[in-house]
């Protein structure tokens, strides 16, 4: 379990991230045509996995706009308990083409694998604000848990880790 905080009150995840180094845990999510998704359709390029609790806030909203401007040398995942249509709807108003939203309506695993499923206060049961960057082969090669869910990510340290 994590301590994070939403507007300055602790809240927890039910675990850590994965680990520098460790294969990235594989994932059954939802994809934008209500196909299942899993990591193994993605390796061959870096990943840029964007977890949060919902793109229909404005911090989320902000920063899968950055990512989808900024990274172009990998393929960027946003993941988020929405449903895929809201999702596409999203992507496409945003003009968020580089984005490749996946659902986890029909499961929790993810969230659970990969340590960022909000176990108390509001947002229980969406996920937690983190980025996961997995290189061509599927290893973690960089994580972050934003420590306060209002806040976004730190896009330089996700830049840096791409271009190493």
């Amino acid at each position: 379990m994590t301590e994070i905080t939403l507007k300055g009150s602790p809240i927890h995840t039910n675990g850590q991230l994965p680990a520098i180094g460790a294969p990235a845990p594989d994932f059954r999510l939802v994809g934008s045509d209500l196909g299942d998704k899993q990591l193994k359709d993605f390796l061959g390029k870096k990943l840029v996995i964007s977890t949060v609790p919902s793109l229909d806030t404005a911090v989320c909203a902000t920063a899968t706009k950055k990512f989808n401007e900024s990274v172009k040398n990998a393929t960027v995942l946003v993941v988020s308990a929405d449903l895929p249509f809201a999702q596409k709807r999203f992507c496409e108003a945003e003009k968020a083409e580089h984005i490749h939203p996946l659902s986890m309506m029909r499961s929790k695993a993810f969230a659970k694998d990969y340590g960022v499923l909000i176990e108390d206060g509001p947002l229980e049961g969406l996920c937690a604000r983190s980025i996961i960057v997995v290189d061509e082969s599927g290893k973690v090669i960089y994580t972050e848990l934003v420590p306060e869910i209002t806040q976004e990510p730190n896009y330089e340290a996700v830049l840096q880790a791409l271009s190493s």
